[in-house]
């Protein structure tokens, strides 16, 4: 049997979870199985910086952090489902990526 993995990216941990609740509703609704929204591990990327360019003055430091976050949803292989999760409004700045598994 085949599922699909649906994999969200985005640094904004509320668009994740606003687009996750979103397809548990059309699962719900469809009364397709569903596994998660299972959160992956969240990369930081951090940057640091000297504050001032020149090298004059004291040695002050700039920290900066973004954070990824990643959920994972398995969501059975059903066609009304699939096309209702692919039409959900995705907001600016986070990305889906929907690949088929074979259990």
């Amino acid at each position: 049997m085949q599922k699909a993995r649906i994999k969200l990216v985005s640094t904004d941990i509320g668009k994740i979870n606003q687009v996750a609740t979103s397809i548990k509703d059309i699962a719900e609704k469809t009364g397709v199985d569903l596994r998660g929204p299972i959160p992956l591990p969240s990369k930081r990327l951090k940057v640091t910086t000297r504050k001032c360019p020149c090298g004059d003055g004291k040695a002050t430091w700039d920290r900066f952090e973004m954070r990824v976050h990643k959920r994972l949803i398995d969501l059975a292989t059903d066609e009304r489902a699939l096309r209702l999760v692919m039409r959900v409004p995705l907001p600016k700045g986070l990305n889906i990526e929907i690949e088929m598994v074979e259990n």
